[in-house]
């Protein structure tokens, strides 16, 4: 079997951003509850809980080149640059959708459903292929 990878390269930058988005999140106390959850109307790139709030995390990245003088040049906007209008209502959508379902794990022992504190957070990752480094900032509780 050929096992060719047939993603873009946004798709891979995308894809590793996400994993190091994860190991970050992690290194700072949160437990990733879900990846990737999809819906028609919009999908969360991370579901994190840390204390008592569910964390919906949308993450962006872009890849840093290198030129030969070692300086940085990154493409002409930066990652956060790509949450517009419409993405934000993207985002709401699949929020409330996730709301009105959440997994079992988020149900009290009871069973009855418990009041959720839930806030949007925004990763971004700048990687750099070439060193193999990325830079990681977190802006938290955006409003939708």
């Amino acid at each position: 079997m050929n096992n060719i990878d047939r993603r873009t390269d946004k798709r891979k930058v995308g894809d590793l951003g996400e994993d190091i988005a994860c190991k970050f999140l992690e290194k700072h106390g949160f437990k990733i509850v879900e990846r990737n959850y999809l819906r028609k109307w919009g999908e969360l790139d991370i579901v994190a809980k840390k204390d008592d709030t569910i964390r919906f995390i949308e993450v962006k990245s872009i890849n840093r080149h290198t030129i030969s003088n070692g300086t940085h040049v990154t493409n002409s906007y930066r990652p956060e640059d790509n949450m517009h209008p419409w993405k934000l209502k993207r985002l709401g959508r699949a929020i409330q959708t996730y709301l009105l379902h959440p997994p079992e794990r988020l149900f009290s022992r009871a069973g009855k459903k418990q009041e959720i504190n839930w806030q949007l957070d925004l990763i971004t990752v700048q990687i750099d292929m070439d060193t193999r480094k990325a830079r990681v900032e977190m802006i938290e509780n955006i409003v939708i």
